[in-house]
């Protein structure tokens, strides 16, 4: 009961609520309403008692000198100015604690529905296999053994090997690879990853708590748990602010034998200017970073990023756009590229693979009619076949055209060799027992990325690649951006563990795109995703979002965050300049509880200004 008080209490509604009848108090008895002045209490209630709360929960819950908050201090000053009488001191302290509670909150909250949508993922039923029928049971009931029957479009439900049938699995949401991965007889399978053309059985050989998926999902909750928050400048000073001011208090007040000042160093001794220096510089920062496309959810990122010395990339939508595009047409008989593309585009026109989709695409977008075709067929994972102008072609893996009795030449492979090692997957074409040609496809890199790690670098910098697809394929693209440091074929909890190495001799910021780079993110310092094009879950569990998908934007933050940061070192000092200064008048007498709270109230102002004028800071590379 007591904190759904203090909670409610602590909502911007009721603070504004506490502010207004401030501002009455103070207006009030200065037109001719000494009464006024006692509205102030409704401001002491509403903001103090939260206040209050948060300094008693802290002594009883905190450890050593963390017991000694900000809030304890406030506290006390407010409870001083209640017993002199000046209820506008009061409440004026208490309002303003409780403004940079609420700022600090907005810029520090993070979002939580990202687990939610990576759980969705986790199937809830499967086709287990038993005694020669099919039985659909809940995945929670399968069991270590059972032969599972999974059908295109399906969720596969546990990890298994497959027993029988062939087909192609969309497996983004654990390796991040943007092709789907074609699977035959005594391949593995995984947990939430989706079955694309064939049906197959499995037998499951991890289940429930020990699938893929659950430990995805298990890194995404532990990483999250053990990531501490930063604790607040201002309570990190209070550990000292306090028996300062209480013993310049006490002096004062022996000294001068006057309560009045005691309770005026109480008052200004306040550190609501340290409250409000990182919330609002934060919030100017993350103002301006939203300008530039770039959404930060966390203040505490913001700061790390700064000190980041390393940056992991993941590649498929990252450092490349993530789709696939023809990028070589290679005759190897005596056929024209125009010629190859328009009967491999034909022969693929009814397949449902990406690979062909692409294909088509591309003779679409060039202009080119196709032929007619008959005789179709598709065989899942391998390639397909059909009849144009009464002739059969066959296109395909080279497995599926050796399947078909067709050998390529020597020239075929060595092109074919040639495009793997620049991590292009190709389509083989055949007609009559001979390849006519290959077409390769690829991902495209982005243009900005050599660039962006070339920046990276001469700030000190270093990038790494670390992605799920395989090793040729990476070596290829982490050379055209200049990245040395390559780590290939990664699962989900690989890239955990490649972070975690790195953590131990720096910062580490992760970028990706995919489900599975949520749990890096959430163990990294810093977890950065591309927000146009990136999963859903990628973007909740990251700190940073790139909306424009603009990888140059990284040495941005960097400078943005170490902006920041002196910023509010400039805005701590500033504060502390005008305490202490305040502090002296008050013990000379100069100043009272009132006129000190409008001083004390004076520093948060240019506090609030210094980080409005981060707001509009130019970025200079």
């Amino acid at each position: 009961m007591i904190k759904k008080i203090n909670d409610f209490l602590a909502g911007w509604p009721m603070t504004i609520v506490g502010g207004v009848f401030l501002l009455a108090s103070f207006i009030l008895p200065r037109v001719g309403f000494p009464e006024g002045e006692y509205l102030a209490w409704v401001c002491v209630v509403i903001c103090g008692i939260p206040l209050l709360y948060l300094a008693v929960w802290r002594i009883i819950h905190n450890r050593g000198v963390s017991k000694i908050s900000s809030a304890l201090l406030i506290s006390m000053a407010m409870i001083a100015a209640i017993l002199i009488g000046d209820l506008f001191a009061a409440g004026e302290v208490a309002f303003i604690m409780e403004i940079g509670a609420l700022l600090e909150e907005m810029t520090t909250a993070r979002a939580r529905k990202g687990l939610k949508k990576l759980i969705a993922h986790a199937p809830e039923t499967g086709r287990v296999i038993r005694d020669g029928k099919e039985t659909v049971i809940p995945a929670a009931e399968i069991r270590r053994g059972d032969i599972l029957r999974i059908l295109p479009g399906e969720t596969i439900p546990a990890d298994g090997v497959i027993t029988a049938g062939e087909t192609s699995v969309d497996q983004s949401v654990m390796t991040g690879e943007s092709l789907p991965v074609d699977k035959a007889v005594g391949d593995e399978v995984f947990s939430g990853t989706q079955n694309r053309f064939g049906s197959i059985d499995i037998e499951a050989t991890k289940v429930g708590e020990d699938s893929s998926l659950q430990k995805l999902i298990r890194m995404v909750e532990d990483a999250d748990k053990n990531q501490a928050p930063t604790q607040r400048i201002a309570d990190k000073w209070a550990s000292w602010l306090v028996p300062v001011a209480l013993l310049i208090a006490v002096i004062a007040g022996l000294a001068t034998k006057d309560i009045v000042r005691a309770v005026t160093v109480l008052v200004v001794f306040c550190p609501c200017a340290l409250v409000l220096a990182t919330p609002t510089a934060i919030m100017g920062a993350i103002g301006q970073a939203t300008k530039h496309g770039v959404i930060i959810k966390s203040g505490e990122a913001l700061e790390k990023m700064g000190k980041v010395d390393t940056v992991a990339f993941d590649k498929t939508g990252t450092l490349t756009y993530g789709r696939l595009e023809v990028s070589d047409i290679v005759p190897t008989a005596d056929i024209g590229e125009a010629e190859l593309l328009k009967l491999a585009a034909s022969a693929e026109s009814r397949s449902e693979h990406p690979l062909g989709k692409a294909i088509t695409e591309k003779a679409k977008n060039d202009g080119i009619a196709l032929y007619e075709i008959t005789g179709f067929k598709m065989e899942a994972g391998k390639g397909v076949s059909a009849d144009i102008g009464g002739k059969r072609y066959c296109l395909g893996s080279e497995k599926y055209l050796s399947e078909q009795g067709v050998t390529p030449s020597a020239a075929a492979s060595d092109a074919l060799n040639g495009l793997r090692a620049a991590g292009k997957a190709s389509v083989i074409v055949s007609c009559g027992g001979s390849v006519i040609g290959i077409v390769a496809l690829s991902d495209t890199l982005r243009p900005e990325g050599a660039a962006m790690v070339k920046e990276l670098e001469s700030m000190g910098t270093k990038a790494v690649l670390l992605t799920g697809d395989n090793r040729k394929a990476a070596e290829y693209f982490a050379s055209r951006v200049g990245i040395t440091d390559i780590r290939a074929e990664l699962l989900p909890e690989n890239k955990v563990e490649n972070i975690r190495e790195m953590m131990r001799s720096g910062r580490v910021c992760m970028i990706g795109d995919g489900v599975n780079d949520a749990p890096a993110f959430k163990t990294a310092d810093v977890g950065v995703a591309m927000g146009a094009m990136g999963s859903d879950i990628a973007v909740e569990a990251a700190d940073v979002a790139l909306m424009t998908d603009d990888v140059s934007k990284v040495p941005y933050l960097k400078w943005l965050s170490n902006t920041t940061v002196k910023t509010i070192k400039a805005a701590i000092t500033l504060s502390m300049c005008i305490n202490f200064v305040a502090v002296t008048l008050s013990v000379l007498g100069v100043l009272t509880p009132t006129t000190g709270a409008l001083v004390h109230n004076a520093g948060s102002c240019f506090v609030v200004l210094l980080a409005a004028l981060l707001y509009d800071r130019k970025y200079k590379k």
